[in-house]
């Protein structure tokens, strides 16, 4: 009896002492790791509208529980398009998405933040054949068909799921914006 005391006793002892580890590498690492995050993120709404001077952050939502972010981007005084963060329901992960949109509310482009999709099926959401698929597509277009030559988005062999997530995140987006924008002149 005093044996199996003395082996949980020292059980307790190593899984304390682990988890204050980890704790402590946490809080040193966290905020590292959220700015990191923050400039990639900047570094991307540049990257998907080139042309702006100045993007302004100008709302938040929550896409499927998660957290969002819609921007304007500004040359000089004047709006000359949108960005918003988004989210799809992926086959094995949520897909984060970055959206720009054009004052006409249609897609300028698309960019994969972030995802966990199978590995040479849904992964090829990142792929530029994909994303092009989305340029200059209006609210209405923005429907996954399996079929090829339609004004819509073709989906992925083998990979729909990750294609309609994809496609319902931009639509969504478009769709809030719209919403927010549509008639609004600043």
């Amino acid at each position: 009896m005093k044996e199996l005391i003395k082996i949980t006793a020292n059980l307790v002892i190593i899984f304390v002492a682990a988890g204050l580890v980890m704790a402590s590498v946490f809080a040193k690492t966290a905020p590292i790791v959220k700015i990191k995050k923050e400039q990639e993120e900047t570094q991307a709404r540049k990257k998907m509208m080139p042309d702006a001077d100045n993007i302004i952050e100008a709302g938040k939502w929550e896409p499927y529980g998660k957290k969002g972010k819609y921007f304007e981007g500004k040359k000089g005084e004047e709006i000359i398009g949108y960005l918003i963060s988004t989210y799809g329901k992926g086959y094995s992960s949520y897909i984060n998405i970055l959206v720009s949109v054009g004052k006409d509310m249609k897609v300028k482009g698309i960019g994969i933040l972030g995802h966990g999709e199978t590995p040479g099926l849904g992964d090829e959401i990142e792929q530029d054949y994909f994303k092009k698929r989305f340029e200059a597509k209006s609210l209405e277009q923005l429907e996954v068909v399996k079929v090829e030559g339609t004004d819509k988005i073709q989906a992925i062999s083998g990979a729909t799921i990750s294609s309609r997530a994809v496609t319902s995140g931009v639509r969504e987006s478009v769709k809030l914006l719209k919403e927010k924008y549509s008639g609004v002149t600043k």
